[in-house]
Formats: C-alpha cells, sequence, structure tokens
C-alpha cells in the first residue's frame, strides 16, 4: 500500500514536471510568433506603406540639387519705360561630371578655348586675377611660385602653412593674392593661357556642389549649333536656352542709381557672398551688387529653378526639374526718364563748360534733385564730377545722398521759425542789419542791408537777422564789444539741431538706396559757433536733405521719406503686389503755422526780388526758393532750395555746387540760379505745366 502512495506521488510530479515544459514551451512559442509578426508589420510598413517616403529619402542621399537663377524682373520709370531690361542670352553651360580629374578639367578647358569664340575682352579684373592663380596652380608643389604663393612674405606663407589663420585660411590668402597681383603678373599668361585658366576656373567653381555654371555667356548661334551637334565631344556641357542679362536702355543716365547685376559667370559678389548665402542664394546666382538692384534683389530675383541631379554610369550628370523657375517682380519708380535725361544734360554741360574756369578754379562736382512736392517721390536726380587735369567727367548721381555740402545760407528759412515758434522773435518784428561786434570781432552780412523783418530777411539773406536769432535762443544778449555769455552752448546747439530735423536736415531721409549719407555735426566750444550754425556754415547735409527742406517748407510741414520705387508688379501685369506708399515721417504743428508762412513768403519774396536770380524772377509760373553760399577756406559753396508753383507746389529741388567759386569779391555768380535750375525747372513744366 505504502509503495503504491509513493509511486502515485513520483507519477504525479512527473506530470507537473512536464505541464511547466508544455506551459514554457508554448509561451516561447507564442513569443517567437509575435516577434515574427511584429517584424512581418514592419517590414509590411517599410515595403508598402512607406515605400515611396523612403524612396525619395534615398534619391534625397543619393543625388543634388542644383539651383539656376530665374530671369530677373525689369525696373520702369513713372511712365512704363523699361530703365532695366531683361533680355534673352543663351549661354554654355557646364555641370562637372562625378568622375572629372584636373587633367580633365585642363583638356576641356582647352578644348572650349580652341573651339569656341572666347573673347579676354569680356573678362573681369577678378577673373585675370583668379586666372594667374590658376595658372600658378598647374606648376609642381615643391615649385616657390606654385599657387602664386610667392606674392605672399615669408612670415604670411609660415602663418597659412600653419594653421595659425584658422578656418578663414584660405579667405584670407586668397584676398592677400588678389590685392598683389596686378598687370604684370597678368602679363606673365599668354592670351590662349589666360582664356584656358578663366574657363578652367569657371568649370571647377562648383565642382563638389553640382551647381551648374555658365562657362561663357550670350554666345552666337554658331556656337550654340555646333555644341548641340558635337555634345558627346563635350561632357558635362550644355547649352542654356533660358539664360538672361541685363541691358540699361539709356547708357548712363541713372545708371549708378539703378546700380547693376553680376553676370551668369560671377555669380555672388566676395564682398556681399556672406549676406546672399544666409537669405538662402547659392554661389552661382546672378544678384545685385549696388543700387537699387541690390537694393530690390529679393523682389526682382524671383524664384530660381531647382532640379534634381543625378549621375549615369558615365558620371554625367541627369537633370529632373523638381521647381519651374519663376521670374521675379517689375518694380515701377517714381523717375521720369525724359526729365532725368534732360537734367544729366543740363549737369553735364554746366560742370563742362564752368568746371576750372577763371574764379572757378576748383569747381569740380554739382548736384541736383528734383522731387514730387506732394509725396516727396524723386522725379530726376543728377551728379557729375569732374577731373580738372584731365576734364574727364563721371556720373554721379547718388552723390546726392552719398556725399555732404555746407548748405549756407539755405537753411535761414528753418532758423526764422526756429526763432518764431521759441517766442524770441515776432513775426514781422524789425532788426537793424548792420555790422555787429562780439569781443573785438566784426560779424556781419554781405552788405548793411538796414532795418529788416524776417521775410525781408531771407529776401535779402540777412546773417545779422539770424545771428539775433541764435543769441536770443542762448538766453544771451548782444552787447557791442563785449562777448556771448552762453550758459548752456550745447543744449543751445542741440535745440537748433532738433529744429533744423524737423525740415529733414542732419536726419538719415530714409531713401530707398544703399549708402545714404546720415550728415556731419559740426563741433566747437565757442559761443560764436551759434552764429555760424543759424546761417548754415556748421553741420553739413546731403543735397537731398536740402531738398526735402524745400519740400517740407512747400507741403505745408509735412516732411517726407523719399522714395524711388512707387510698387511692383507680377511680370506682363498690372496686378500691384508691392506698394511702397508715400510716408509722412513727422508733421510740423499746426500751432506754428503762421511761423512757416512767413518762410514761404520769405521764399516768394527771394525769388520776386531778383535775389535768386532774374531767370527764376522772370518765369513765367511763380517760384519760391532760397539760395546758400558757404565759405570753406578760399572758396565757396553754391546751392538753391526751392518749389514751384509758390502757391500750389507740384515739384520740390535743391542743386549744390561745391566749390564752385572763389570766396572774394570777385566770387562767381551761384552758377544753380544761373545756369542749372532756371533749365530744370523750365524742362519740369514743359513735361508737367501748371494748371
Amino acid at each position: 500500500m505504502k509503495k503504491s502512495r509513493k509511486s502515485l506521488k513520483r507519477a504525479n510530479q512527473n506530470i507537473s514536471v512536464d505541464q511547466v515544459i508544455s506551459n514554457r514551451i508554448l509561451v516561447f512559442t507564442m513569443v517567437i510568433a509575435i516577434c515574427f509578426l511584429v517584424i512581418f508589420l514592419r517590414l509590411f510598413y517599410l515595403q508598402i506603406v512607406s515605400y515611396n517616403d523612403y524612396t525619395a529619402k534615398r534619391e534625397d542621399y543619393t543625388s543634388i540639387k542644383q539651383y539656376t537663377s530665374a530671369p530677373r524682373g525689369q525696373i520702369y520709370d513713372c511712365k512704363g519705360r523699361v530703365l532695366a531690361k531683361t533680355v534673352v542670352s543663351h549661354n554654355i553651360i557646364f555641370t562637372s561630371p562625378n568622375n572629372f580629374d584636373g587633367d580633365d578639367y585642363e583638356l576641356y578647358a582647352k578644348r572650349i578655348v580652341k573651339v569656341f569664340n572666347v573673347s579676354a575682352k569680356d573678362f573681369t579684373d577678378e577673373d585675370k586675377k583668379q586666372a594667374y592663380i590658376t595658372y600658378k596652380s598647374f606648376l609642381s608643389p615643391t615649385d616657390s611660385e606654385y599657387a602664386a604663393n610667392h606674392l605672399m612674405t615669408a612670415k604670411e606663407l609660415k602663418q597659412y602653412k600653419s594653421g595659425a589663420w584658422g578656418d578663414n585660411a584660405e579667405s584670407k590668402r586668397y584676398q592677400i593674392l588678389m590685392n598683389r597681383i596686378g598687370k604684370k603678373q597678368i602679363g606673365e599668361m599668354s592670351q590662349a593661357k589666360l582664356k584656358m585658366c578663366v574657363i578652367y576656373q569657371r568649370m571647377v567653381a562648383n565642382q563638389s556642389t553640382g551647381q551648374e555654371n555658365v562657362i561663357l555667356e550670350d554666345v552666337s548661334d554658331d556656337d550654340v549649333a555646333y555644341l548641340v551637334e558635337h555634345k558627346t565631344d563635350f561632357p558635362g556641357f550644355d547649352v542654356d536656352f533660358g539664360g538672361w542679362k541685363r541691358e540699361y536702355p539709356y547708357g548712363e543716365s541713372l545708371s549708378d542709381i539703378l546700380g547693376s547685376v553680376t553676370t551668369s559667370t560671377q555669380g555672388l559678389p566676395s564682398e556681399l557672398a556672406s549676406y546672399y548665402l544666409a537669405k538662402g542664394y547659392q554661389y552661382n546666382a546672378s544678384v545685385g551688387k549696388s543700387g537699387l538692384e541690390y537694393q530690390y534683389n529679393d523682389l526682382l530675383a524671383g524664384t530660381p529653378e531647382i532640379a534634381k541631379i543625378t549621375y549615369d554610369s558615365k558620371g554625367l550628370a541627369q537633370k529632373d526639374v523638381i521647381q519651374e523657375a519663376k521670374k521675379g517682380y517689375d518694380i515701377h519708380l517714381s523717375i521720369d526718364i525724359e526729365l532725368q535725361q534732360s537734367l544729366d544734360k543740363i549737369i553735364k554741360n554746366t560742370l563742362s563748360e564752368n568746371g576750372g574756369t577763371t574764379n572757378r578754379e576748383n569747381f569740380q562736382s554739382l548736384f541736383t534733385t528734383i522731387l514730387n512736392a506732394q509725396d516727396g517721390s524723386v522725379l530726376a536726380m543728377s551728379g557729375y564730377q569732374m577731373d580738372l587735369d584731365s576734364k574727364e567727367m563721371t556720373y554721379f548721381a547718388s552723390g546726392n545722398y552719398m556725399s555732404l555740402v555746407n548748405p549756407g545760407s539755405c537753411i535761414k528759412g528753418a532758423t526764422v521759425y526756429m526763432g518764431e515758434s521759441e517766442h524770441v522773435m515776432s513775426p514781422g518784428e524789425v532788426i537793424v542789419d548792420q555790422v555787429m561786434n562780439i569781443g573785438g570781432q566784426e560779424f556781419a552780412s554781405y552788405e548793411d542791408h538796414g532795418p529788416v523783418n524776417d521775410v525781408m530777411a531771407l529776401q535779402v539773406s540777412s546773417n545779422v537777422y539770424m545771428f539775433h536769432v541764435a543769441i536770443r535762443l542762448a538766453g544771451a544778449t548782444y552787447v557791442e564789444k563785449e562777448p556771448l555769455n552762453v550758459s548752456d552752448l550745447q543744449g543751445t546747439l542741440n535745440k537748433m539741431r532738433s529744429y533744423y530735423s524737423m525740415f529733414g536736415l542732419g536726419n538719415a531721409t530714409g531713401i530707398d538706396a544703399p549708402n545714404e549719407s546720415k550728415g556731419y555735426m559740426g563741433y566747437g566750444s565757442e559761443p560764436g559757433m551759434l552764429l555760424n550754425y543759424s546761417i548754415g556754415q556748421f553741420d553739413m547735409y546731403s543735397p537731398l536733405q536740402l531738398a526735402i527742406y524745400g519740400a517740407t517748407i512747400a507741403s505745408g510741414g509735412n516732411l517726407y521719406q523719399p522714395r524711388f520705387m512707387t510698387y511692383a508688379t507680377e511680370v506682363n501685369s498690372s496686378e500691384v503686389v508691392v506698394a511702397n506708399e508715400k510716408k509722412i515721417k513727422s508733421t510740423l504743428p499746426e500751432k506754428n503755422e503762421e511761423y512757416l508762412k512767413r518762410v514761404q513768403e520769405g521764399f516768394r519774396a527771394c525769388v520776386s526780388s531778383g535775389n535768386c536770380g532774374e531767370d527764376l524772377m522772370n518765369y513765367s509760373v511763380k517760384v519760391s526758393a532760397k539760395t546758400g553760399t558757404a565759405e570753406v577756406e578760399e572758396w565757396t559753396n553754391a546751392n538753391l532750395v526751392g518749389y514751384a508753383p509758390s502757391e500750389s507746389p507740384t515739384m520740390a529741388f535743391a542743386c549744390s555746387a561745391p566749390l564752385s567759386s572763389r570766396n572774394d569779391k570777385s566770387v562767381a555768380p551761384n552758377i544753380c540760379t544761373t545756369a542749372v535750375m532756371p533749365q530744370a525747372i523750365d524742362k519740369y513744366f514743359e513735361l508737367y505745366p501748371a494748371e
């Protein structure tokens, strides 16, 4: 009986062990099944659900995106005439095969020069200097002149090779070489070598990025036909039938204000590369490098073509366009090119005929701006500089906002307004214009004018009247032969500046063009500085600021922000996509309207009395203006600021002729009043007759 029980117990234990083993096998089997199910589901997800996504990623990793600049938008004047034009240009382009080595690049560069019309006249100085570096790079690395390293000093070369220049080593070396390569070095190359090295340089420029390079621009139909027929002889080369180039139909007129665009072979200018790269442009992009082309590049440039580049078994690039190019917007300016060309002719002829002549021996630059008095937009802007030795003329219209002049008596209108607004002078108050003796030093007008009020002070350009304004503003009292006792000279200067700035003087105007000059603040610690400041012989302003000053008076106190662009449109469309509306930066206080009217009366009196020139005095349309002469050592700056018609002004202007006459009794007439503005105003009203 006992034995049977033991046997039963042992049997039960065996059954229990078998059950555990079976359960474990079942669990293990289920785990394996689940794992296979997970793997199956994952494979199903990868192979079926996400196939397209992973295929796209694989293609992204194994292909390159190539960017090609879109045709550029055009620039028009206010009447729809094209100022900057985009025209078709057939270009020879090159996308580097992925199996090319240095010998291949040299071989095909030589072949391009031999077969196609490559003109060294089209090369820029930068092209030639880069070509010299390439030319020297064909030497053995052990050669002392290898890669033009002989143009670096021993110290520079040591620092370069040791890594002391860090991550900027190549850039620094490049700049050093570009500064030192001159005609002598370039002359070491034959014309054939020069051409080959330029083509070679263009071919390798973007070899690591897969970007398309323009090798030759605007090629002839014969060259296009030859390449199309012999493409197998030129691996990587092709013809871009959608290429373009920039043309400026009106030549010199407005040229520096419009600016320029890099060519297809130049790509990003080195000095602006960081700026454009940060905005997403590629190294081979054609972009604006100066003037309005630079200012409005993002509007004009459009959207580039994007293509996916893969390589076939021969290493040649295969292009698949994934985004079509979209042409840039057209921009429309306030400029009237007919008025502009006329003004250019007036300025050029006046400077050419008078520069360097008797009593004008140092007269070498002349500037004029004409604004729309109702919104501050620029209608015309011209300027020239002349080399006094060679008489060669250089166009410099942008000098109206990039250069500075001493304004002289032009700003006396702002001085009168300031004195009456601060209640240190009263409208119509009379002051005797006679020589003032301050601390033993004499201060006077050009001649004694006797009793003058505020309007007459502007009419005859009384210095003495303005001196009294400045003295009273400073809280001082004029006592003959006694020095001025000014307790807060700097505070008074600051107050004067704040008033002049209400008219746009001394402040950046905000013109939509690069490199505007803000102005120059005079300095000094003598009370006499206040007197100089009140007659425009202390701070310096740009001719454009003077024109804005005139427009502020003309408009009844509105200080406009000047502008060139008025709006942008879609290509071949009148649909406005960007509007550059007129902007009033500030307005003179309405409570001081009476004082501004006194200034307007003074400006009109200056013309009607003949003090602003007989031509303007007798003009059929009423003109209001103020002359200004400023002494610069032995020379005099001549200026004229004004507007017309006097009652309902539509145009405002400023003319500046720095150093245009001698500062003595034989002083030549203000050339702005005698030669420039009478002709310019006449042309304006021919185009825009007064109502």
